[in-house]
């Protein structure tokens, strides 16, 4: 796969989410023609946890829009809410998902060039934007997370455009492989050096590994997945 579409490309300001008002840029709106991508994202686009969200590794989240069926299937209650937008992403993508898109990917968009970083790690903040406390996990254990893009060069990127594989320097390491092994076999210690080795992993993922592997324990997700009591 070495193509696929920019159905939306979608921005947000900073807004109060669920019933304690936790400022949080999930609620995006679709953007009319081109807007500029540069190395902390896209033009007028906020995050409301700059700790966690944003930044070079994280400056442009895409989703596949083939996950949404999917969703609407599995939580039939909470239907209406998955469709382009509903995670917050910056870019809505046709023809491809997790399982076709690996790190290191680099992509043409419009004037742009973007790489792949690092899948999403759910956060509590899901639980919130779809009233249930365990969506952050449930998007963890399917592994539809959608990925992140650090901007090589930055430029105009429009909806409509045509994405175009530029080079895939790690095709073994999809994210759906990523997911795998983070979520469902965490302590695999071959597959855990292979990935603490790649050239351009995130820092923090690869502290993460590595401490998986000198400690042979798994880190404590709830404090990730889980809504502090305060916040519900």
């Amino acid at each position: 796969m070495t193509q696929f579409i920019v159905s939306e490309v979608r921005v947000g300001r900073i807004q109060p989410l669920g019933p304690s008002g936790v400022p949080s840029g999930i609620f995006k709106t679709p953007v009319a023609g081109p807007i500029m991508a540069g190395v902390t994202g896209i033009d007028g686009d906020e995050q409301g946890d700059r700790r966690h969200h944003g930044g070079p590794d994280k400056a442009i989240h895409a989703y596949a829009a083939c996950n949404y069926p999917l969703w609407s299937a599995d939580l039939p209650d909470r239907a209406p809410l998955f469709r382009p937008g509903a995670f917050g992403e910056n870019l809505v993508v046709e023809g491809a998902g997790e399982a076709d898109i690996a790190l290191g990917d680099t992509w043409r968009i419009g004037d742009a060039l973007l790489e792949v970083s690092q899948g999403r790690q759910p956060c509590w903040r899901l639980n919130l934007r779809f009233d249930r406390p365990d969506m952050a996990r449930q998007v963890q254990a399917c592994g539809r997370t959608g990925w992140y893009f650090r901007v090589l060069e930055g430029g105009a990127i429009a909806a409509g455009t045509r994405a175009r594989l530029e080079a895939r320097p790690h095709p073994d390491w999809t994210i759906e492989r990523v997911s795998h092994l983070l979520y469902h076999d965490p302590l695999n210690r071959a597959a855990l050096s292979e990935f603490a080795a790649l050239p351009g992993l995130p820092e923090s993922w690869r502290n993460l590994a590595e401490t998986r592997l000198s400690t042979g324990r798994v880190e404590n997700w709830s404090r990730r997945t889980d809504t502090p009591q305060e916040r519900t």
